[in-house]
């Protein structure tokens, strides 16, 4: 279920030499930096500029702990958003108890319009429904874990839409779906309240982007990490999609050539390290459409 392991890595680099440099300093180095991206998009339906910041794969547990979530949220804040969504896999170890340093960071938050989030495969880990290194054996009782973590984020301010929406002004609705992977994704009701408002998706897996319809504005995704892993002139070593490169990073497009954001995300997944693949928090300046 990880997004690159040692193994495939080492294998793509070919080489000691190569495999020294990627597991080395400088990709723990380049692991933990991050940096903000800005963008300016037209969203057609808006009818009000707003700022949106994007904050995917915090893989909080495995790698990641609560100082790096507070350096992410104290960016985030500095650029004023007017909305917050996070992107799914927030968790990346076994939760037998609420992560309450995750969750007290992400509080802090600050956004008039709201935090909001998705579930994705590695928080599936987490709740139990599959077993793995960090996160133990599987567990019968996964539906009531998630059920008390989805209670645990709303309480701290950031409420999970699994296949569910919020109107968060009269021109604008946030819908979020469930994880591809190991949920139960349903567009049309996490759609089903939109009307004629502008509509941001967030999906955890872009391998969702095929299949959404035209009625959707701007689609915001993680999970690849912009392969973690990145080499000169080859690109990404591995990328976790059925699409191969098409939907590794940055700007792409879905069905009917609807715009979607894939961010390289902020945590660790599957190894320490990351190389030519910087973290980043995403803040989109959305514009209403001309004409």
């Amino acid at each position: 279920m990880s997004t690159v392991t040692r193994r495939r890595v080492l294998r793509a680099l070919g080489g000691a030499g190569l495999g020294m440099l990627a597991t080395g300093g400088a990709g723990a180095a380049q692991a933990y930096r991050f940096g903000v991206t800005r963008h300016t998009r037209p969203l057609p339906g808006l009818r009000a500029p707003l700022r949106v910041a994007f904050l995917t794969d915090l893989h909080y547990g495995l790698y990641i702990g609560a100082g790096s979530v507070r350096a992410w949220v104290d960016a985030t804040n500095r650029e004023r958003p007017d909305a917050v969504l996070l992107g799914g896999d927030q968790l990346d170890r076994r939760m037998d108890e609420a992560p309450g340093a995750l969750l007290d960071e992400l509080a802090r938050l600050r956004a008039p319009l709201g935090v909001y989030g998705v579930w994705g495969n590695h928080d599936y880990g987490s709740f139990g429904f599959y077993g793995g290194r960090q996160y133990g054996p599987p567990r019968a009782d996964w539906p009531a874990k998630r059920a008390e973590l989805e209670a645990a984020f709303a309480a701290a301010g950031a409420p999970i839409l699994r296949n569910a929406g919020r109107a968060l002004r009269d021109d604008l609705y946030v819908a979020g779906v469930d994880d591809l992977w190991n949920g139960e994704p349903d567009v049309q009701a996490a759609l089903a309240g939109a009307g004629e408002r502008a509509t941001l998706l967030v999906t955890h897996n872009p391998d969702l982007l095929p299949f959404l319809p035209r009625r959707v504005g701007l689609t915001l995704c993680g999970h690849t990490h912009g392969g973690q892993v990145r080499l000169p002139w080859v690109g990404a070593v591995t990328v976790p999609s059925r699409y191969g490169q098409r939907f590794a990073m940055g700007w792409v497009e879905g069905a009917h050539g609807t715009p979607a954001y894939v961010s390289r995300g902020l945590g660790l997944s599957g190894v320490p390290f990351r190389n030519l693949c910087e973290p980043e928090v995403v803040v989109l300046d959305l514009k209403p459409a001309p004409g």
